[in-house]
């Protein structure tokens, strides 16, 4: 943060606080490449057919190392795009394509059933082990591949919340959830053996405690329910500790998990990895208590410890950055002291607005920048490299760490 003096008319000095960007730990240069196609000052809209080059609305995106390959879910054209190696020119053109035909064709299930190489609308995106998981949200399944697909349409190996790759009804088109199914699951994540998945439309976190090895392998653990068979938003109560409401990512920060719940408007962190159900978390950034969810705190323009719509979220170091989907920037918390003394914190640093007031899309309504964001829906970093899914800008933004 720091301080500019600014002269008026009547010759009044004022002094004027202002957000340097540098404060979050990437590049204030802004992002070092940009995929998808760029807009220019003489075009309204573009066309999104789909190519080699252009995204729909990516959600997620993750880098296997910091020399690649890069795998993007082109959430709008029910995709996955592949670069074999990191790109290093803007609008690059993809290597690899799954979901669809080609790159020239588009659809959901590439207009035909589901199957082992098809998607329908995938978001969360995540290395897990030697292999890639998706979170195929509206197939209600999770795709795993046992090895990085290097080519394109290399089918998946193993499905979650499905008792084949060729069903995709919500909780296997039961009412009533289970362990072994999945309904609206938008978020993937994988550490130390783990894996995570954000499973929206049953408003829980599953936690498989090994890599699943078998197709529609139960989960061993549920956050967000009493159970695996309770499915209510905010468990049919008003926002507690334990319950969610729209859980979209997930990431490990300094030991301790962390969930975006963006339907409560708010980051939820527990003490460590919880190792029982319904487990409460300590902390949330967005809200001051944790019966609190309105967006923005309930006043139309943010602060800086509130948020609407936190969608993504991933940690470097002491920080962990968040993204503040619908007041389109990224926020920053530097961890200091213990997890419980961050409840309701303000944010250490932005990116993608001028200040913690400011809520536009690109920060001033205007045509996307290399610093600026809309409606960004995940992010994901792999070592000195932030990649973060631009949804509303039709690209995908390679940002340095610094």
């Amino acid at each position: 943060m720091h301080f500019k003096t600014k002269i008026t008319s009547t010759s009044k000095v004022i002094v004027e606080k202002t957000i340097d960007s540098c404060q979050l730990p990437l590049s204030h240069l802004g992002a070092e490449i940009i995929l998808g196609k760029s807009i220019t000052s003489e075009q309204l809209t573009i066309p999104l057919i789909p190519s080699a080059i252009e995204v729909f609305a990516p959600r997620g995106a993750c880098l296997v190392s910091e020399k690649g390959p890069l795998w993007v879910a082109d959430t709008g054209h029910h995709r996955l795009l592949g670069w074999k190696n990191l790109p290093t020119q803007d609008s690059q053109p993809a290597d690899w394509v799954i979901g669809q035909l080609d790159f020239s064709h588009e659809g959901q299930n590439g207009k035909t059933v589901p199957g082992k190489t098809t998607l329908n609308v995938p978001t969360g995106i995540c290395v897990c082990g030697e292999g890639l998981a998706v979170a195929d949200a509206w197939n209600h399944r999770i795709l795993i591949w046992n090895k990085v697909p290097e080519d394109s349409n290399v089918p998946a190996d193993i499905v979650l919340g499905q008792v084949d790759f060729y069903e995709n009804q919500p909780n296997r088109g039961k009412q009533i959830p289970g362990a072994n199914t999945l309904n609206w699951c938008y978020g993937v994540f994988y550490h130390q053996g783990k894996l995570f998945v954000a499973d929206t439309g049953n408003r829980r976190v599953l936690i498989w405690n090994q890599l699943p090895t078998e197709n529609g392998q139960p989960a061993d653990l549920v956050l967000g329910q009493p159970d695996m068979f309770s499915r209510n938003e905010n468990d049919g109560a008003i926002a507690s500790a334990s319950s969610m409401r729209w859980c979209h990512d997930i990431t490990v920060w300094g030991g301790n998990l962390v969930v975006t719940d963006a339907g409560n408007n708010r980051i939820m962190i527990w003490d460590k990895i919880p190792v029982e159900n319904n487990a409460c978390c300590v902390a949330v950034l967005g809200q001051k208590k944790f019966d609190l969810v309105e967006l923005n705190q309930g006043v139309y323009f943010p602060n800086g410890s509130s948020l609407s719509m936190p969608y993504g979220v991933d940690a470097i170091g002491d920080w962990l950055v968040v993204a503040d989907t619908a007041n389109s920037r990224l926020l920053g918390w530097k961890k200091s002291g213990s997890i419980n003394s961050l409840m309701g914190t303000n944010a250490d640093g932005i990116i993608g607005q001028k200040d913690f007031s400011s809520k536009s899309e690109n920060g001033n309504f205007g045509l996307p920048k290399r610093n600026s964001v809309n409606w960004s829906y995940g992010i994901k970093i792999c070592g000195d490299i932030a990649v973060i899914a631009d949804s509303g800008n039709n690209r995908i933004l390679l940002w340095k760490i610094v």
